[in-house]
């Protein structure tokens, strides 16, 4: 009798450390469980502060206007801008679309893929298939450098210029909006500006 007692007595001894120890191990994983739930909702949290920081800075239907002291006018129209996170007076925009209405001149029209516009001087580089159309002229190009204060656009890479009597290719074309004047080059001195007559 004595030996089932000392028996049973060391068996309670033995299983109820067993079972403890393994039942806090379960709570241990539980916790564990609950500590990666809730790190996994913070994360996501974070993203979508993040998200919402980054959003914040993209703007839908941007449009800007400058005037000059000559009464030159200058509009920019983009389906999307977003704010340069380093500097804040650059906005980059997608699907642009530039009007230049000189006084007494007719209309330039650009519109471009992209485009990167300095809200404090209004200078603005256009690019991929950059468009220009004025009178019955059109210049295409890959990069465009437009300065309201220089009253300078740089039209650059794969250049062609059209109109209803000529067609030409060239590396660069530099147009004076004030003056009208353009300078057409090529880089190497070697190379000609590629010439051809349409009729």
């Amino acid at each position: 009798m004595k030996k089932k007692i000392i028996l049973a007595i060391s068996f309670i001894i033995v299983i109820f450390p067993i079972i403890y120890f393994f039942y806090s191990k379960s709570g241990y994983k539980k916790n564990l469980l609950k500590m990666e739930k809730v790190e996994l909702v913070e994360k996501k949290n974070i993203e979508l502060i993040e998200e919402k920081i980054e959003s914040a800075n993209i703007i839908q239907d941007v449009s800007y206007s400058a005037k000059d002291t000559k009464g030159n006018e200058y509009f920019l129209k983009a389906n999307e801008g977003t704010i340069d996170q380093n500097q804040s007076n650059f906005i980059f925009l997608k699907f642009v679309k530039g009007i230049i209405n000189l006084k007494d001149y007719a209309l330039i029209e650009i519109s471009s893929n992209f485009g990167k516009y300095n809200i404090n001087n209004y200078d603005t580089i256009f690019s991929k298939n950059v468009v220009i159309s004025y009178l019955d002229n059109e210049i295409k190009g890959d990069y465009l450098d437009f300065s309201l204060d220089k009253k300078l656009m740089i039209i650059s890479k794969d250049v062609t210029i059209k109109n209803n009597k000529n067609s030409l290719s060239a590396d660069v074309v530099e147009v004076d909006i004030e003056s009208k004047d353009l300078k057409i080059f090529m880089y190497e001195e070697n190379k000609k500006v590629n010439f051809k007559s349409l009729n």
